[in-house]
């Protein structure tokens, strides 16, 4: 599996395992522990999830899934901005820690901007970090303006990624977001990179011009917007599959070798944007 480096010196994979709505069905509850495990399988063991996700739910989901193989994961959490502060940080972290079965998370972000003074959860960061409860961590929804903010407070050149919503029909962050983090070595992870709601997936995948390029390729729509992803600098990529066929897919994505004639198409198809646009949530 590729990997790239943390400002910290970790190494963390390209390619991970997302889990928003995993842990949200009891039914599901067996197939989506095993699509964790057969990414696990495949070498992808970066996985993110978050307190936010089903009330806990897909932390203990990753739990189980990890369960006698926590020394091959890369575990990814987040703390709400209300639990942000100095108290709420070390609790959260600590729940989260007992859902997922484990001593120490490797990546631990807050999810988003809050009411919470942003210096105060650096502070409460530093010392889950100094007390081995996490290994690095970073921010999560943060516009090139909170970045900015963010790095003139102690302890912020320890942020070690930024977690955004970006794909090839949510090219806002390229403007100065990306440009910024990559000049600063803070990678960037694409959330929803094949999009989360039904009608804005099919926009992207049934886009005839991406569709083309996959049938050159002998390859899904799918795999072609990951690898888009996938081949630029500083960017991590956190899909969520539960079919085993999409696991399988995903993993396959990081062989693609686009071609100039693809991208030049994809750029016609999906344009970069012309001017600051806010950040984009999910």
């Amino acid at each position: 599996m590729k990997t790239l480096f943390l400002p910290s010196g970790s190494a963390i994979p390209v390619l991970g395992q997302g889990t928003w709505y995993m842990g949200e069905n009891p039914i599901q509850k067996k197939r989506e522990i095993d699509a964790l495990r057969l990414g696990m399988d495949l070498g992808i063991t970066l996985i993110d999830t978050a307190e936010m996700y089903a009330d806990g739910g897909a932390e203990e989901i990753v739990g189980q899934a990890i369960l006698g193989r926590r020394a091959e994961a890369f575990l990814v959490s987040k703390v709400y901005p209300h639990n942000a502060d100095r108290r709420g940080t070390q609790a959260a972290c600590e729940r989260s820690l007992r859902r997922l079965g484990s001593d120490y998370i490797d990546l631990y972000l807050l999810h988003w901007r809050g009411s919470v003074p942003l210096g105060e959860t650096i502070e409460a960061l530093e010392s889950l970090k100094k007390a081995g409860k996490i290994r690095d961590f970073g921010v999560s929804n943060f516009d090139r303006n909170d970045m900015q903010e963010a790095s003139g407070l102690p302890g912020a050149e320890q942020i070690a990624v930024n977690q955004v919503l970006y794909n090839l029909m949510r090219r806002g962050p390229e403007w100065d977001l990306l440009p910024w983090c990559r000049q600063r070595s803070v990678p960037v992870m694409a959330y929803s990179p094949l999009e989360s709601g039904a009608n804005e997936q099919r926009r992207m995948l049934h886009n005839p011009h991406l569709k083309e390029i996959a049938r050159r390729h002998d390859a899904s729509a799918a795999q072609i917007a990951l690898s888009w992803l996938l081949r630029q600098e500083q960017v991590i990529v956190i899909p969520k599959a539960v079919d085993p066929a999409h696991v399988r897919e995903n993993r396959a994505s990081l062989d693609i070798v686009l071609t100039a004639q693809d991208l030049l198409e994809l750029e016609q198809a999906f344009p970069a944007p012309l001017r600051s646009t806010p950040l984009d949530m999910r």
